[in-house]
């Protein structure tokens, strides 16, 4: 497995990322910021190299945390994070739906230098696609934002073909962060045939289905009230209780190759480009090291092909119908 990979043809990162937004967010109530920031710099002292926030990632929290975790190894670092949603810029609510009008992005990127303390930004993403500021402004924002030194590498996250092609057109577009995993192979579709063409890399968000791959989740599995979990339909009681097929495969091959299911999982997703570098999120510093332990293994045809079936064995619903509604297509 190379040292590094890279996005674009030109970011050159760590196979494997990590994911920050569990930290603050997301997966019930905040973990212990000395702690966090304790695992950060383990992280980069176990070479990862790719750190993925954004504004939304508890109202602030996350971007802040990861400044003070990272400021003092800045240049060994690639950091990336996120504007899009609307949120108010002084108090970090999010006001729910989208936002992107220049202006907007331009402020939002000037708090999201201070709280990351840095004067760029590594990757720049959009965060959703907001489908009432044409997605040429939005691009021309963050190439003027590049030629003034703040950011160094656009993103766009779950973005459809036809807003990749638009955006990459008037600023090359570096990555594409989206779902994909073992279980969410919609990108195959169409998305990543568009990657390959343009030369833009993928960035693979919840690689561990949400956790779920890892095999510790189980039908009575019972989730905080503050854990988004509790409402996407494909970890409903009852779907948990089916998708432990899916479980029971990655479990099977994990064992023949002395490896756990979340690595399996991981080397799958690398095994499939080499311009895609997923960012699995943990808390733990035995899950990370667990995590970064899949740079190393390499699956066989037969791994593939068995695991390539994976994806029939799923039931339930990505998403609620709401949250469904502010992908890209």
């Amino acid at each position: 497995m190379p040292i590094t990979r890279a996005l674009g043809g030109s970011l050159a990162v760590a196979p494997i990322g990590l994911g920050c937004m569990s930290m603050s967010s997301g997966y019930g109530p905040p973990a212990d910021r000395a702690a966090m920031r304790a695992l950060l710099r383990y992280a980069v002292d176990r070479g990862v190299t790719l750190f993925d926030t954004a504004q939304v990632y508890g109202a602030f929290a996350n971007e802040s945390l990861v400044g003070e975790a990272l400021a003092p190894v800045r240049q060994q670092v690639v950091i990336a994070t996120k504007f899009g949603f609307d949120v108010d810029l002084d108090t970090g609510e999010n006001r729910g739906g989208l936002n992107s009008r220049p202006e907007y992005v331009r402020a939002s990127v000037e708090g999201s230098l201070r709280r990351l303390q840095t004067d760029y930004v590594d990757l720049l993403y959009q965060h959703r696609v907001d489908p009432s500021v044409p997605i040429e402004d939005v691009a021309g924002t963050v190439r003027d934002l590049i030629s003034e030194g703040k950011v160094r590498h656009f993103g766009l996250s779950e973005a459809g073909v036809n807003t990749i092609r638009r955006a990459h057109a008037v600023q090359p577009v570096t990555a594409l962060q989206s779902e994909y995993s073992l279980w969410w192979r919609e990108p195959e579709t169409e998305i990543l045939g568009v990657l390959d063409e343009l030369g833009i890399g993928c960035v693979p968000f919840s690689p561990l289905g949400r956790g779920f791959l890892t095999g510790t989740i189980d039908a009575d599995t019972t989730f905080d009230s503050t854990d988004f979990r509790h409402n996407i339909p494909r970890l409903s009681a009852q779907n948990r209780g089916a998708n432990q097929r899916i479980v029971e495969l990655v479990t099977r091959i994990a064992v023949q190759r002395a490896a756990t299911p979340a690595q399996i999982a991981l080397a799958w997703l690398l095994a499939q480009r080499p311009s895609i570098v997923p960012i699995p999120g943990t808390t733990k510093a035995h899950r990370l090291d667990e995590n970064i332990g899949a740079r190393a293994l390499v699956l066989t045809a037969d791994d593939l092909h068995a695991l390539d079936g994976a994806a029939a064995l799923v039931q339930g619903a990505r998403y609620v119908e709401r949250l469904q509604a502010q992908i890209d297509r």
